[in-house]
């Protein structure tokens, strides 16, 4: 049986303001937003590396949603920032609803 590569959903360009943590260390919290979307994942900007499998509590600034991810990549962007590819753990995220101030799901 072939191997699957690649995305399992198609992501869509949605600017959302987030506030990401550390869940080692919670207090050094960063504000950031996403490039694009999808229930799974998202990829955000953000001024530091990191880490691969780094778990991140993510939050939007706008809408109530809360959620938990797993770094799954991390590349130097040439402006010196770092486009980061997060993984949700539990549940897939409804971006429409959460983004406009409802709640994840």
């Amino acid at each position: 049986m072939p191997t699957r590569s690649g995305r399992l959903e198609k992501r869509i360009r949605l600017a959302v303001p987030l506030q990401i943590s550390s869940v080692l260390g919670p207090a050094a919290t960063e504000r950031t937003t996403t490039e694009n979307v999808c229930s799974l994942g998202i990829r955000i900007l953000s001024q530091r590396a990191r880490d691969l499998n780094e778990q991140l509590m993510i939050s939007s600034l706008m809408g109530e949603l809360r959620a938990l991810a797993c770094v799954v990549y991390c590349q130097r962007l040439p402006d010196g920032r770092f486009g980061v590819g997060l993984r949700f753990q539990g549940r897939p995220i409804n971006w429409l609803k959460s983004s406009s101030g409802g709640t994840s799901a």
